[in-house]
């Protein structure tokens, strides 16, 4: 009698996130740091900003947009976003059989720094910037220990809870030894040590909805003009205004949705003085006028 060969750990973890997720939607799980996305149909473009974390496709195939650049992956591959990124994306491989499966493993930078102390992880300092996202391919070790990671979702939840925390950090050192992990630690710890860009990321969210001189991020950031803009480029794949203008639109869209306010209101709230120029910019962001967008979503 012919044996049957047991499941990949990447079969497995498809079986039961299916069961998890049964809907064309995002679930939160029992793990504080670990969520599910589901879709059975390809999807149209979608935009917002991109928190620090892994997300694997299990199922599937996706495309984002950053800036300039296009990133596709696929099963078994991840996208690894350092800092905070204006992105759109799409699914682009999914049908009811087989629908798209990702999880979505939120981080912080200071959890990757912390592992790359205690493990005594170093590499070469070349000191250049990376971009702030990429695409890799996940390996044997980095598989297994997400494997064991979904399993916790059939434990009791303060179990799940409490184990996740140590496969959290397993994960985080796979990344970081695995084939894609000098282009982490580039971003994460050299930034730590004051040589990235995040200081000029954080200074802009603080102040999106003001008006800001890149005279003064640079000086903030202790930059040269030039230097901030080849940095800032390199790792979010635009300029430090253009990121600050998605900011805007996307927490002026987020007021739309969530409030009975009109254009107007929204557009002065996030920092507009010319209605003309947020819808301007808002269509073309979004491809379609603030109140036909939103009208559109809420159907």
């Amino acid at each position: 009698m012919k044996r049957e060969l047991p499941l990949s750990p990447l079969d497995q973890m498809i079986d039961i996130v299916g069961r998890f997720a049964r809907d064309d939607e995002r679930y939160e799980t029992v793990i504080p740091f670990l969520s599910l996305l589901r879709s059975s149909r390809p999807t149209a473009v979608t935009r917002g900003v991109l928190k620090p974390s892994c997300c694997v496709i299990l199922q599937g195939g996706k495309r984002v947009h950053l800036g300039a650049d296009v990133l596709d992956y696929g099963p078994g591959e991840y996208l690894v976003v350092s800092v905070d990124l204006p992105a759109s994306g799409q699914v682009l491989n999914a049908t009811p059989g087989q629908p798209y499966l990702l999880l979505n493993i939120e981080f912080e930078p200071q959890e990757i720094a912390a592992i790359v102390a205690e493990a005594h992880i170093a590499m070469a300092d070349d000191a250049q910037p990376v971009r702030g996202a990429f695409v890799g391919r996940s390996d044997a070790g980095l598989l297994e220990a997400l494997y064991k990671l979904v399993r916790l979702l059939d434990a009791p939840a303060a179990e799940a809870a409490f184990l996740a925390v140590g496969l959290k950090r397993e994960i985080i050192y796979r990344l970081l030894t695995g084939e894609y992990g000098r282009q982490l630690y580039q971003n994460v710890v050299l930034d730590q040590q004051d040589r990235g860009i995040s200081k000029a990321i954080a200074w802009l969210k603080d102040r999106f909805d003001q008006p800001v001189k890149v005279e003064d991020l640079a000086q903030a950031t202790n930059m040269s003009v030039s230097s901030l803009h080849h940095r800032f480029k390199a790792v979010t794949m635009m300029g430090p205004m253009q990121y600050q203008k998605q900011l805007r639109l996307q927490a002026a869209r987020t007021l739309l949705l969530n409030g009975d306010i009109d254009a107007g209101t929204a557009a002065y709230k996030v920092g507009y003085e010319s209605q003309s120029q947020f819808s301007r910019e808002y269509r073309r962001l979004f491809g379609a006028p603030p109140m036909t967008d939103v009208k559109k979503l809420r159907a």
